[in-house]
């Protein structure tokens, strides 16, 4: 079996879902026997949320422009420039994760430079910039083989732009998610102000509006009148996308709400988090609130359950292609005295004892050893389909 070279691209280094994806699977890859490397575009001093087992590449970033079309383009070029050089690495596989680095390989690929494509779609966001919409566009439209990690999203890239996209697993890391207790816990309750009075629950993705804060919020309050010594704590939030005007409505939500936040208090709002806090996160919490307006996958939502925490999710595709009724607790994200009710159930009578035997099933269907087998599949129809011959 031909060793094969994957550049494995990702927008950013920052640990949203698409970036984790990306590097579990340069890491299931590179375990198989190839040479993978995870390759990012970087701000002077920045560097991958942790250290992967596969080789590593930061293209620098110039001074980004505080305009986001602008910041967005000077990426673009930066993938593009280092592909230019003379002596970069060749590759058998350009494997974009995001649309930024797609929309460079397709330039690269129009002109030649790489021999096409492989580009993942985690989920599109709607933008009212043109210039946006089209890179977006272009980032999968350009690509020789476009691959989904959700139902929901290859049956929308099929009815939305006629594209015939694979589905390929997500997978969970067994290694670093499970409900075995350890010797951080405590040391991260501490830290973070978590009591140990009340039910504890875990939002995260920052402050945004596709994570539906505003409304989880507004189910905290409701929560709070039966469980006053709830904490909500919000995780993460590093984003390209400016999210401003979101924070500033959900910011005046609290003002107004008369809640306290910071340390120890009902509200928790941490930013981002070393991914080494994450696994003592969850078993922190009582319950994770996911309610989601659109998700790619929500990888959380699968790390949540390994670890022995409730899931509250959305009623709504991606998260109902892949999880069973019985799984977690569903909720119409559209409607904050639902999700509430979703908070007090998972606290009061969701079966907890029934979380081995649904983490043991999903830990079995979404393994990242079989998603780098499926990868691979297609890498080597890929080549196959452009008459590649290896010596």
């Amino acid at each position: 079996m031909h060793r094969l070279r994957i550049a494995m691209l990702t927008h950013s280094v920052n640990p949203r879902g698409g970036m984790v994806h990306a590097m579990q699977l340069a890491e299931a890859l590179q375990d198989l026997g190839h040479d993978v490397t995870l390759i990012a575009a970087a701000e002077p001093g920045k560097n991958f949320f942790r250290d992967a087992r596969s080789q590593t590449t930061l293209i620098p970033l110039p001074r980004l422009s505080s305009e986001l079309v602008d910041a967005v383009g000077q990426r673009i070029q930066a993938y593009i420039d280092y592909f230019n050089q003379p002596d970069t690495e060749a590759f058998d596989i350009h494997h974009a994760q995001d649309a930024i680095s797609g929309c460079a390989m397709a330039e690269l690929s129009e002109r030649g430079i790489i021999d096409g494509f492989v580009r993942t779609v985690h989920h599109l966001d709607s933008f009212d910039d043109a210039s946006l919409a089209n890179w977006q566009n272009r980032s999968f439209l350009a690509a020789q083989r476009v691959l989904c990690v959700s139902l929901d999203w290859r049956d929308k890239l099929h009815k939305q732009h006629r594209i015939a996209a694979t589905q390929v697993n997500n997978g969970v890391d067994t290694q670093r998610y499970s409900p075995t207790p350890q010797a951080h816990d405590e040391t991260l309750r501490q830290s973070l102000g978590l009591t140990r009075g009340g039910p504890i629950f875990l939002a995260v993705g920052g402050i945004e509006a596709r994570k539906n804060t505003l409304r989880i919020f507004a189910a905290f309050r409701q929560v709070l009148q039966h469980r006053p010594n709830a904490q909500l704590i919000i995780v993460g939030g590093a984003s390209l996308l400016n999210h401003h005007a979101y924070r500033q409505h959900f910011n005046t939500a609290v003002a107004e709400s008369g809640i306290q936040d910071g340390h120890g208090q009902p509200l928790i709002i941490t930013g981002p988090l070393p991914d080494a806090d994450m696994p003592s996160l969850f078993r922190l919490a009582d319950a994770l609130v996911f309610p989601s307006l659109t998700e790619g996958f929500g990888l959380v939502v699968l790390e949540a359950i390994i670890s022995g925490t409730p899931a509250i999710v959305s009623l709504r595709p991606p998260f109902t292609d892949y999880l069973q009724d019985q799984d977690c607790i569903w909720t119409d994200p559209e409607d904050s005295a639902a999700i509430a009710n979703a908070m007090l159930t998972a606290v009061d009578d969701f079966p907890t004892d029934s979380l081995p035997a649904i983490a043991k099933r999903l830990r079995e269907q979404f393994s990242w050893a079989q998603s780098a087998h499926t990868h691979l599949e297609i890498y080597r129809s890929f080549i196959n389909a452009k008459g590649t011959h290896y010596a």
